[in-house]
């Protein structure tokens, strides 16, 4: 009788080695694996995302994948990758332009071995140019492509922001895009490919809108003089009586009515909502409105209007808004709260998270079962726990 249940995941069934490295690849490897991917991830002993050491279980990104150590310097270790990329769908590697290369693990090695091999590749500058071979964190990758001299305030720096913009929008989402668009193409031509996702180029791929409209005349690049970065007071965020913050951004008439009706503000009083020359005097009238009132007065008075509103929440606080609890977006795990699977699948539902592993040789036969004969898993046994030795 055919089996109808749908599998876990619309990656079911793909095989993906990760080799291991920090900030993008690994959000890859964890959007992968939460789309149902089997994610195989080799990891370098001693190694720590972000250079901070914590307890496995709060690496958030390491979720739902097994992973083995190997030390990539030993030729016994390479082998052993290089015939797990035989097994695999796609590959994604995070080390810089050569490496992966002098390790004999380069695209030609990997490629040679199964020509169908989508082989994922994600630099902060990109495999060439000048400065491919330099180091560099985020928030030089998002300097150098225009969006952190447009984030902050008016007539101060710029402001910098977490890892979002630069790292993992425009680095590890791109990848997981490349590397999905190149496996479609591989079902089609029996062919493999190399993704080449620099974070540069993600980057500056999201600022497009902003790159049209400085081109049209229609973006000043003074920061805080623009609808979308807090010139305008109807795009901006304000302080409450308690000291809370809460964000507006009615940008369409009807939107903005809606909000000075129900703060009790005559639009007259703000003059014409578009006429740059008004925002100044328009946001502090706002600011003194906003700060009659704490933050959760705000939100019974406008959450669920179309005032476009939204409390400012931290980190602890986002997990137990009703929204993002009604909706699932959380999920605690291990008494720790992940951000959910996204996007949702109506068929083929997402992976739940899992609490992330660390490696470990004792369970190397039942990881690498299906992957590598008995006599190599024997040996990557040996591989692993002689790199674990070492660390």
């Amino acid at each position: 009788m055919q089996d109808n249940k749908p599998k876990q995941g619309p990656l079911a069934g793909i095989r993906v080695i990760e080799l291991a490295g920090i900030g993008p690849g690994p959000l890859a490897g964890m959007m992968l694996a939460d789309m149902g991917a089997e994610v195989l991830r080799i990891e370098r002993p001693g190694d720590t995302d972000l250079g901070v050491k914590r307890e496995r279980r709060f690496d958030l990104m390491l979720r739902n994948r097994k992973s083995i150590a190997l030390d990539l310097k030993d030729p016994h270790s390479v082998a052993i990758v290089l015939e797990l990329a035989e097994k695999a769908d796609a590959l994604i590697e995070g080390f810089r332009p050569g490496v992966t290369e002098r390790m004999g693990l380069g695209p030609d090695a990997c490629l040679a071995r199964n020509p169908r091999l989508v082989y994922g590749r994600i630099t902060g500058w990109g495999q060439h140019g000048p400065l491919a071979h330099t180091a560099g964190h985020d928030i030089n990758y998002i300097a150098l492509t225009g969006a952190l001299n447009a984030i902050g305030q008016r007539g101060g720096p710029p402001a910098i922001p977490p890892a979002y913009l630069g790292d993992f929008a425009g680095g590890g989402m791109f990848l997981v895009s490349g590397v999905l668009a190149a496996l479609i193409e591989a079902g089609r031509s029996g062919k493999g490919q190399v993704v080449d996702a620099a974070i540069v180029d993600g980057a500056a791929a999201l600022g497009a809108v902003f790159f049209g409209m400085t081109a049209a005349g229609q973006w000043r690049q003074e920061r805080g003089t623009n609808v979308l970065d807090s010139g305008a007071h109807y795009y901006n965020v304000y302080q409450c009586k308690d000291g809370g913050w809460i964000s507006v951004g009615p940008i369409e008439a009807r939107f903005y009515r809606d909000l000075l009706a129900l703060i009790g503000v005559d639009p007259a009083s703000l003059g014409a909502q578009a006429d740059p020359a008004n925002w100044d005097a328009a946001s502090a009238a706002l600011a003194e409105v906003f700060r009659t009132r704490t933050r959760d007065q705000w939100c019974a008075l406008l959450e669920g209007t179309d005032a476009c509103f939204a409390p400012v929440l931290s980190y602890e606080e986002a997990p137990r808004h009703p929204h993002l609890q009604a909706r699932g977006t959380f999920v605690e795990v291990d008494g720790i709260m992940h951000p959910g699977p996204a996007p949702r699948f109506s068929r083929t539902p997402s992976v739940p998270p899992s609490a992330p592993r660390a490696p470990a040789a004792r369970d190397i036969a039942q990881i690498l079962a299906g992957w590598l004969p008995p006599d190599r898993i024997d040996a990557a046994r040996a591989a692993s726990e002689q790199a674990c030795r070492c660390a």
